[in-house]
């Protein structure tokens, strides 16, 4: 084929001196290829190299047109060379074309023969080179080659040329839409390690809050009685749950005091709610009936008539003491839908004799408007105790899969050989922790027990508080306070 004429600027395929805004557009596209200055690629290396064996030339290369440098981004048979000025450049004149500039004799044209690369020890005398365009028809920059004798080339070789260039842009593509689905990924990563973090904040928040409102609806201590023994421990399931169990002892005058446990049914606020409200009715109608049966038919009244309450109800033991003649103390209790109450005597050979005390009737407290309840009395003498709690410890698991259940506790407190209501806590807590997965529910326990010893008559009462309000599950050191 005929070779083709040298470029000149009358051309017809001489695109016209680009605007202000045109630049900026383009330039715009080079940065959104985001390849200025990035360290060497194989996929532009080989279109390089494959341009100098096509060409039988020296030097090829591949350059981007910053806004006052020619960049290479590949360059073959080049050394040392990355870049050079835009002005004069043979690249920057390339990309005014449409089609590919030719300059078989660098000597002869005006634009070129200044050029560094042929006044320079490379001595280039021939040069070609076709736009890389992109698809919205950006001029990034050029595919080069370059030999330092003149020469013609044909047609062919210039749609080879301009078909090196295309895949260019092919890489430069791939390249962007890798970067994209690696920011994409990046951006993923970083919003599900945000979630993970905001979780993680909401749900020590959560704990907090939950561990605070505990507090609320619990005892901060229990209080001191003179000739008895009080132990408390307190675990909710989850950390993140406020618990549906409570208790409290507190006094009513002239000697009397009253105790009361119990779980409302459910977990979270709205069990939270019922519960202070259950706190609330029990001790304030403590105050106003002497019979425990009485308090139970307020709080089932109370929370029947809450509309908040909605269809919460709670199981629920309250009991009223004073000291017996005679020592120990007159123990009265009511219960609505609860576990039995075990009271613990010694047995005479190192062994409690455990007996789990239940009311004749005692149905759910807030289920019902026409819900019974009745009351049972028992002494507490010296060396005996009484130990609350609630479904959770019964309805623990042991190794073999079945539940502890009322006559598992029962066996293994009579093993304990004591009634002391320090030791029947820490032993029960043991035992919970003991077991291969623990408790699934929230626990309450409560013990009361008298002392062997004579009380004195100016008597030193201990109040223990053993794991009190325990919301995290791990257990805290018992606390006793003379008095």
């Amino acid at each position: 084929m005929p070779g083709l004429p040298a470029a000149s600027p009358d051309e017809p395929r001489l695109r016209h001196m680009p605007s202000a805004g045109e630049e900026a557009a383009r330039m715009a596209a080079v940065r959104r290829y985001n390849i200025l200055d990035t360290p060497p690629d194989g996929a532009f290396d080989r279109v390089a190299v494959m341009a100098a064996r096509l060409f039988d030339v020296p030097v090829a290369t591949v350059t981007i047109v910053d806004a006052d440098r020619i960049w290479f981004k590949a360059a073959h048979g080049l050394e040392g060379v990355t870049q050079i000025g835009r002005d004069p450049g043979l690249c920057a004149s390339a990309i005014l074309r449409d089609d590919a500039l030719v300059i078989p004799d660098t000597l002869t044209d005006p634009v070129a023969r200044s050029n560094p690369l042929v006044t320079g020890p490379l001595g280039v005398r021939f040069y070609a080179a076709a736009p890389i365009i992109t698809s919205d028809g950006h001029r990034l920059g050029t595919v080069n080659v370059l030999d330092t004798k003149p020469r013609v080339i044909t047609e062919d070789d210039t749609a080879n040329l301009a078909d090196l260039a295309a895949m260019v842009v092919d890489a430069m593509e791939l390249r962007l839409s890798g970067l994209r689905l690696l920011r994409e990924e990046q951006e993923r990563r970083k919003t599900q390690e945000e979630a993970r973090e905001r979780a993680e904040r909401d749900r020590e928040a959560i704990a907090a809050f939950a561990s605070t409102l505990q507090r609320t609806l619990l005892p901060p201590s229990l209080p001191a009685i003179p000739g008895l023994e009080l132990a408390c421990h307190y675990q909710t399931a989850s950390p993140r749950d406020v618990g549906g169990d409570f208790y409290d002892v507190f006094p009513l005058g002239a000697d009397r005091w009253a105790f009361f446990l119990g779980d409302v049914c459910g977990k979270g606020a709205e069990a939270a709610a019922v519960t202070s409200l259950t706190r609330y009715t029990l001790r304030e109608a403590a105050q106003h009936h002497d019979d425990p049966t009485d308090v139970l038919y307020a709080l089932n009244s109370a929370l029947l008539l809450d509309p908040s309450m909605g269809s919460r109800y709670c199981t629920c033991v309250f009991g009223t003491l004073h000291p017996a003649p005679g020592g120990g103390f007159t123990i009265t209790f009511a219960t609505g839908g609860h576990p039995p109450v075990f009271h613990l005597q010694p047995d005479g050979d190192a062994s409690m004799a455990v007996d789990g005390v239940r009311p004749t009737i005692g149905m759910l407290v807030g289920a019902l408007e026409e819900a019974r309840f009745a009351s049972h009395t028992l002494h507490l003498a010296p060396g005996h105790g009484l130990l609350l709690y609630t479904d959770g410890l019964t309805e623990a698991r042991t190794t073999d899969g079945n539940m502890l259940g009322e006559d598992g506790v029962a066996a293994f407190l009579a093993r304990r050989g004591t009634a002391q209501a320090g030791r029947l806590v820490a032993d029960t807590v043991n035992l919970l922790a003991a077991l291969p997965d623990g408790a699934h529910d929230d626990i309450a326990l409560l013990a009361l027990s008298v002392p062997h010893q004579p009380v004195p008559e100016q008597p030193t009462a201990m109040a223990h508080t053993l794991a009190a309000a325990s919301f995290d599950g791990a257990d805290r050191a018992g606390q006793e306070r003379p008095r």
